[in-house]
């Protein structure tokens, strides 16, 4: 069953049905890379309450999250049309249970850094007045933001490390499915995003990030920022980069000439 309610249940990859078409042709950075829905996949990356809302782990510490706020909207648009096109969306969300027995040994550098710089599994009442737990699941904060909310059919997986493949199913739920490409999307740049992406890199899926889908807070006032680093180093090394209006265009340049040939 799928996680529409937002739970980290998956949906079975052999149900996801594919609208047959050409493949895209995204204008991307090193090069333009040519996709096969057929085998490709949206990654959302963490785009969750304690992240990217008003009230939840980033903001209560601080950390500015308008970036990662306005990567809320491109994101949307590319979710909502790969939905259209039946091409999967996977929804990855940092979080652990209850007891912390996930989050590592006493002398873990996750646990000692999780617990020190953002206190994880702190209690705290939640903007919607709900009792929550920072970063613990099923709880407000572990929820994906309200504009981004899985649908029946999405594949929701929790993970207790930077990357989403780390001692998780997420490498056998895109293999199940043939998935071949990743249209990467989430947060932050410099830290889930750019894990994940070399996880994928050393288990040769094709990696495309959007730029505009993607934020990073760390050093973002910096003459260099980390999220521009994780930038160059995605196109020099572990995948390629596009935006969300060149992933849309590509889409409808393809259908454009669907129709075309069917005149």
């Amino acid at each position: 069953m799928a996680d529409h309610d937002d739970k980290g249940a998956k949906s079975d990859p052999s149900c996801w049905g594919r609208i047959k078409m050409h493949p895209l042709v995204i204008d991307a950075k090193p090069q333009p890379i040519l996709i096969d829905t057929a085998n490709a996949a949206v990654l959302v990356v963490d785009m969750q309450n304690d992240f990217g809302s008003k009230g939840g782990m980033f903001d209560r510490a601080g950390i500015d999250i308008s970036g990662i706020q306005r990567a809320v909207g491109p994101t949307a648009s590319v979710i909502a049309a790969a939905r259209d096109l039946r091409v999967p969306v996977v929804y990855l969300k940092m979080g652990y249970y209850s007891d912390l027995s996930d989050l590592g040994k006493s002398d873990a550098p996750n646990r000692i850094r999780h617990l020190q710089i953002f206190g994880v599994g702190e209690s705290m009442t939640a903007p919607d007045g709900s009792e929550s737990r920072i970063l613990i699941r099923d709880t407000w904060g572990t929820d994906i933001v309200d504009d981004l909310k899985p649908e029946p059919g999405d594949v929701v997986l929790y993970k207790t490390r930077f990357s989403g493949f780390y001692e998780t199913e997420l490498d056998s739920v895109l293999k199940t499915a043939g998935i071949k490409h990743l249209i990467v999307t989430g947060c932050t740049t410099s830290v889930c995003v750019e894990s994940t992406i070399r996880d994928a890199f050393f288990r040769d899926y094709h990696c495309i990030l959007l730029t505009d889908c993607t934020s990073e807070p760390i050093a973002w006032d910096a003459s260099r920022s980390n999220h521009d680093a994780s930038i160059t180093l995605v196109q020099i090394l572990f995948g390629w980069t596009s935006t969300s209006d060149q992933f849309l265009k590509a889409i409808e340049e393809r259908v454009q000439g669907r129709f075309e040939l069917a005149e």
